[in-house]
């Protein structure tokens, strides 16, 4: 404010001194007495009658000082007003980035008022912070979890050596079940820290796209899954059209996978497993649907996150189902650097119905004329 002001009062003086300047310099002159501005008869003079050049400059001057006083006044009072509407919200944004820094993310600069450039990088900022707070929030969960489901085996192999070696009694062959529960327990470990690399392989990063046949990713899915199919009794019917999709083959092959083991894994001994790929809305389409324990509605979301399945934490599910609960974080991590769509509802007799719907291959030809 004080700087608008601050040129608004030098524009005066400088205005000021011009005018002086060419007061003094222009030939002056006086009138004096009266002349007649129509006719015979006398009136008085047309013109202000002075006695000297310098009072002429001296009014000048006063009137310039009076007129540069009230523009200065104006000028402060529109300035305040305009500086005000202008700061306020870069105030308020630079408090919420100041918050932000250090590490809190709750502060909202929720701007009112017209739709104008300042509204609009508020709702920027706000939105932003909205995405980093579910960011943050998300890698302290994930922290969490991981630092819970690493532990664990941890704890366990630390425990099955306490007991055996306390054991003044044991032998050769308690040893070798210690070492192969050990080996086992590992095994598991060595399984999760490969599935949490490859989540974090997954993130912003630029994708090699290329056509991707999903319908024969799908079926090498289901054939790798058929011992388990067929230990377990579950019936599969499946339903494939030839669909091309864009993605990078790798991301496709291990989101495919994971959502056909996700769907034999938690089922029911001798339960049923339906799976379909078509083309819907310009989109590939994966639909696969799957008999198992009911699942709470308001429970589905929960098993998008790292570490959780339908039982809840892999910590306290059954033994007998195999998994990290990262196979669906891992889909969803997949899809999304894809600009596709992952939707997931529970049936009415239990189990889970997933869709994986991801852009369709379009050829350089079809891009060009497009």
């Amino acid at each position: 404010m004080l700087t608008f002001t601050g040129v608004v009062a030098a524009a005066g003086l400088i205005m000021a001194a011009a005018v002086s300047l060419f007061m003094r310099t222009v030939p002056s002159y006086v009138a004096t007495g009266r002349s007649s501005l129509r006719g015979d008869e006398p009136g008085p003079s047309a013109l202000l009658s002075l006695n000297s050049p310098e009072e002429i400059l001296n009014a000048t001057l006063v009137v310039s000082l009076v007129v540069l006083v009230l523009l200065v006044g104006a000028g402060a009072v529109l300035s305040w007003a305009i500086s005000s509407r202008l700061l306020q919200p870069l105030t308020r944004i630079n408090r919420a980035a100041q918050r932000a820094g250090s590490g809190d993310f709750s502060e909202r600069i929720d701007l009112s008022g017209p739709r104008d450039e300042l509204r609009d990088l508020a709702d920027t900022f706000d939105a932003m912070l909205d995405r980093l707070h579910r960011t943050f929030d998300a890698h302290r969960r994930f922290a969490a979890n991981a630092s819970h489901e690493l532990r664990t085996p941890l704890a366990t192999t630390q425990t099955l050596l306490d007991v055996v070696l306390d054991d003044p009694d044991a032998d050769a062959g308690a040893f070798r079940r210690v070492a192969e529960r050990v080996r086992e327990t590992n095994r598991r470990s060595v399984e999760t820290v490969a599935s949490l690399l490859a989540l974090a392989a997954i993130g912003p990063r630029p994708l090699t796209m290329e056509e991707v046949r999903l319908d024969a990713v799908v079926r090498e899915a289901i054939e790798a899954a058929g011992p388990e199919l067929e230990a377990r009794g579950i019936r599969i019917a499946v339903s494939l059209h030839n669909v091309a999709v864009a993605g990078e083959a790798t991301l496709i092959r291990r989101a495919v996978s994971n959502l056909v083991l996700n769907a034999v894994r938690h089922n029911l001994e001798g339960g049923e497993v339906v799976v379909r790929v078509a083309v819907r809305d310009g989109t590939g389409e994966l639909r696969i649907e799957n008999t198992g324990p009911v699942i709470p509605a308001d429970r589905v979301e929960d098993l998008l996150e790292p570490f959780a399945r339908g039982a809840g934490r892999t910590g306290s599910a059954a033994e007998s189902v195999r998994g990290h609960g990262l196979g669906l974080a891992i889909v969803s991590s997949v899809v999304e650097a894809h600009r596709g769509t992952l939707r997931l509802a529970p049936r009415p007799g239990g189990g889970l119905t997933v869709v994986l719907a991801v852009p369709v291959w379009a050829s350089p030809a079809q891009n060009r004329n497009n």
